[in-house]
């Protein structure tokens, strides 16, 4: 018989009572675990990350989107870049461009006011058949222009260059008072200033000049020649005068212009109801057929528009009062 040292522990039954087994071999166990559980938590606890205490379950729940996240907080922070200040507009560069103020002239009101209280105005031209800056091709020929007196009424005159012009060109005494250079072929010219008025036979474009006028362009015995004429705008030695007809009144009247740089377009009367303008007849005199504004002021207007507004003269018949107006030069 084996001795008791010796003698196996039978392994209990299932149902067994394990009270009575040794304590020795469950306690080795037990610091067994014990101690791989303290190698795996010094393991973890070294392991980068979790000192931030991120684990590996944490990493994967969390994905590539909290990889970048803690990728940003690692990076050092730049400062992020300031708004930088607007640079102010260029002055006016969006804003529309301010219209123009009208000028004193072209709005209608008062632009130079001369000596004696005559005021000086623009409008819209008003040129008639002859017109500024064109050409006409016509003949001329020569009369005997004796005192310089003719159809526009001027009385007679020591100036010895003038000319009639034909009817059509004349218009109703429209071209009274123009200045007009006449050139021919060769390259000769004359400045002539228009007084009278060149009935039929003269055709479109024609003048009859003055015999000194024709002298200096050809012979008198060449009789008519082709020519070309055009309109001036000269320096004239005097200012505007105003002459008011034989029998003029205050209950009937005409008046005229005289010594106007410019073809003269229109004269008015002021009147109550504001400014009137009279009705030129052939022999270059403005008609108030009622007495309307006779004496009263009077707006002169050339080809050009411009328009010159005289003082109240008195009614004094076949007297030439001088102004202290005259249209500007083109």
């Amino acid at each position: 018989m084996a001795s008791s040292s010796h003698r196996r522990r039978t392994r209990p039954k299932p149902d067994q009572d394990f009270g009575w087994r040794p304590v020795r071999g469950p306690l080795l166990a037990v610091a067994a675990v014990a101690a791989v559980a303290l190698v795996v938590t010094l393991v973890v606890a070294f392991r980068p990350g979790a000192a931030a205490g991120v684990t590996g379950q944490d990493r994967a729940a969390s994905g590539p989107a909290s990889e970048a996240v803690t990728s940003a907080a690692a990076a050092p922070k730049r400062p992020s870049p300031k708004p930088s200040t607007p640079s102010p507009a260029p002055t006016g560069s969006r804003r529309p461009p301010a219209s123009p103020k009208p000028s004193a002239a072209a709005s209608g009101t008062p632009s130079h006011a001369a000596a004696n209280g005559a005021t000086r105005t623009t409008t819209a031209p008003a040129a008639g058949r002859i017109r500024p800056g064109a050409a006409y091709r016509g003949v001329a020929t020569s009369y005997d222009a004796g005192n310089g007196d003719g159809a526009c009424s001027f009385g007679p005159t020591s100036d010895v260059l003038t000319a009639a012009m034909n009817t059509a060109d004349y218009e109703t005494a429209k071209a009274c008072g123009a200045y007009v250079a006449v050139r021919t072929a060769s390259g000769t010219s004359v400045t002539v200033r228009i007084t009278n008025e060149c009935p039929a036979p003269c055709a479109v474009g024609q003048l009859d000049l003055s015999r000194q006028a024709f002298a200096k362009l050809a012979p008198l015995s060449a009789g008519r020649i082709a020519i070309t004429w055009s309109l001036l705008s000269p320096a004239v030695p005097d200012t505007v005068s105003i002459r008011y007809k034989t029998g003029s009144s205050r209950y009937w009247c005409g008046i005229q212009a005289i010594g106007h740089r410019n073809p003269l377009a229109r004269l008015e009367v002021r009147t109550g109801g504001g400014w009137l303008a009279l009705t030129r007849t052939g022999y270059n005199y403005f008609l108030s057929e009622h007495g309307t504004g006779c004496g009263g002021e009077i707006r002169l207007t050339d080809i050009y528009g411009e328009q010159l507004t005289v003082p109240a003269l008195a009614v004094r018949p076949d007297v030439a009062q001088r102004t202290a107006v005259q249209f500007s030069r083109h």
